[in-house]
């Protein structure tokens, strides 16, 4: 008989034993998966993690790779403050949505004027607005007590449908021949989010979610704040008697949270997407929590975690041009990740014992 006996601690060896043990269970568990699609599994596996690292095309893939994880890192990194404190901000693609719309509208507000202050005037808006997204779970949850889960993954519902209605109608491109869409920003240099080096694929966001792995990290180990998140995580009724401010703490979290996912939202417009349109979001929003929980809710953690979404993301579209894999098995794939990381993770708190079952 097999039985789970609960630790008097949980097990730091486990902590960080269980993301590379999950990874390894999804490649399994994907190779099964690929085979059973009548792919071979050793060639799926080899593209998706091997080829755009050290594959015939791995310079381009190598700038793309953190093109798609900036926007990972930024958005998981403002997760895991609410999370760590038990507060789940789980609508952060809504605040993606919304951030990317504000930025692109005050970008777009003074197309075609040419002047340095476009960009950081967009950044703040973006910021801005996912900011004030997420304070409608904040404020709600504060107030009424309602679940920040259930208001905040609705409102990603909200935002989509705001972000279709936006790229059909106010920030439609009037010059688009009627096709949906705003215009592009990388005909508008003054709102264009530009590599800043040719051919490595950084640009601006790729450096805020640099800045933003060394604020968290600053922020959890050296201040206050940062204490008390850890605390109400960790010791809820110990935080109330240390005298923590629930409504400080939540407002803080989903706000720094919300504000981050709105400046990944303004960085993918103004850069790689390069427009407002109605398939302009991605996923981001949701694979940033993976991405957090893989990374163990710790800066440099997210840092390593969010490369390794963005590899399977790069590596799934190759796969999918070169093995003709669906998406929706790409998809799977990252989903395995969080499903074997939470199934592992059980053993940071348990033991597995095995024994003989007693007969009554």
């Amino acid at each position: 008989m097999i039985t789970l006996e609960k630790r008097p601690e949980p097990s730091r060896y486990w902590s960080w034993a269980t993301p590379p043990l999950a990874v390894v269970l999804t490649m399994i568990a994907g190779g099964v998966m690929f085979a059973m699609l009548g792919k071979d599994p050793v060639e799926a596996i080899r593209t998706i993690f091997w080829d755009p690292i050290l594959g015939e095309f791995a310079f381009y893939y190598r700038g793309q790779l953190l093109v798609k994880a900036g926007p990972l890192i930024l958005i998981a990194i403002g997760l895991s403050m609410g999370f760590r404190a038990n507060i789940w901000n789980i609508g952060a693609e809504g605040q993606y949505i919304i951030g990317a719309i504000c930025g692109a509208a005050v970008g777009l507000a003074f197309y075609p004027f040419a002047s340095f202050i476009v960009f950081p005037l967009m950044v703040l808006a973006g910021a801005l607005g996912g900011f004030l997204w997420a304070m409608i779970p904040g404020i709600l949850r504060v107030r009424f007590n309602t679940n920040e889960i259930l208001v905040s993954l609705l409102l990603v519902y909200v935002a989509e449908f705001i972000l279709a209605s936006m790229a059909l109608g106010a920030l439609k491109n009037p010059d688009g021949a009627g096709f949906p869409g705003s215009r592009n920003f990388r005909s508008y240099p003054s709102g264009h989010n530009a590599e800043l080096i040719a051919g490595t694929g950084t640009h601006w966001g790729v450096v805020a979610a640099l800045i933003a792995v060394i604020f968290a990290y600053v922020l959890f180990a050296r201040h206050q704040m940062g204490f008390q998140i850890k605390l109400a995580g960790q010791a809820p009724r110990a935080a109330r008697f240390g005298g923590v401010n629930p409504t400080r703490l939540i407002l803080f979290c989903l706000g720094m949270s919300g504000a981050l996912a709105g400046l990944a939202g303004l960085f993918e417009v103004s850069g790689p997407a390069g427009q407002v349109s109605i398939d302009f979001n991605v996923g981001y929003g949701f694979t940033a929590i993976i991405v957090a929980f893989l990374g163990r809710l710790h800066p440099v953690g997210i840092l390593l975690a969010g490369l390794l979404l963005a590899l399977t993301y790069i590596g799934g579209e190759a796969a999918q041009s070169s093995l003709g894999l669906p998406a929706a098995a790409i998809q799977a794939f990252q989903g395995m990740l969080l499903f074997f990381l939470l199934a592992v993770d059980v053993l940071t708190n348990f033991r597995v014992r095995f024994g003989k079952r007693e007969v009554a």
